[in-house]
């Protein structure tokens, strides 16, 4: 099975000359992968090519894939992703993979910052301060999410409170109210880290609904799942579009 001419141009748009060792050991694979991840589930996206890598990379943190990332992460720079965005992508991750996941990838995308002769630090993106995290973060879980962020404070035990309070000074105040990616952009990286780690179908489903009540719908969340269905699999892609499918049936 020749490589399509589609997927050779998209695979030098993001990789430029470079052709995997892969393609020497095992040809009859790349050539099936590239068709498809180049090729079949390229061609389903409307999503501009800088998004479709940011939410690619936060899905291959949420999988732990090192290496992968590395590769995709010169792709992204190649397409246009700035250094920012890149760091964004990667600080986000953290409140829902945990640090203990998201700290390897840390190093590696500085490691090809630096390669690329980036100097860090990067400029500061922090909008908010310790007394103002709080505030701004439940702001912002309220204008996505609604009256539910009140309630969920409202109906907690006691014991349970501070960990709403986390939410939204740490989550939101934190990461969230930061520089660099839009509140949109944001939440899809959410629903791609959400749908890649597995298991977190009732958080999934809250931030499709979030995606919904900040304009991205469900034909923009299939999308996404479309383009991480090469990276993450079908067994968590399914997983992801049947919580689409519950929370926003199709029409």
């Amino acid at each position: 099975m020749p490589i399509t001419d589609a997927a050779h141009t998209n695979h030098a748009v993001l990789f430029g000359s470079h052709t995997s060792s892969l393609a020497r050991t095992d040809p009859e694979f790349v050539e099936v992968f590239d068709n498809f991840a180049f090729d079949e589930v390229a061609s389903r996206s409307l999503l501009p090519v800088q998004l479709r890598l940011e939410v690619t990379l936060a899905a291959l943190i949420a999988l732990g894939a090192v290496a992968e990332y590395r590769v995709m992460l010169g792709a992204a720079l190649n397409v246009g992703v700035t250094p920012v965005e890149v760091k964004e992508v990667v600080y986000h991750a953290v409140p829902y993979c945990g640090q203990a996941r998201v700290f390897d990838f840390l190093h590696a995308t500085n490691d090809v910052l630096t390669e690329r002769g980036i100097e860090l630090p990067l400029e500061a993106q922090s909008t908010t301060t310790p007394a103002t995290r709080r505030e701004a973060g439940f702001a912002l879980q309220a204008a996505i999410f609604g009256d539910r962020i009140q309630a969920g404070y409202d109906n907690a035990p006691a014991d349970e409170v501070h960990l709403h309070e986390f939410l939204s000074a740490n989550c939101f105040g934190d990461t969230w109210t930061r520089g660099g990616l839009d509140v949109p952009t944001r939440e899809l990286l959410t629903f791609a880290m959400l749908s890649a780690l597995g298991g977190c179908e009732s958080q999934l489903k809250g931030h499709i609904a979030g995606n919904a009540n900040i304009g991205n719908g469900r034909v923009v969340l299939i999308d996404v799942a479309t383009q991480l269905l090469p990276w993450i699999g079908y067994p968590r892609t399914l997983n992801a579009l049947a919580c689409v499918r519950e929370v926003l049936p199709p029409a």
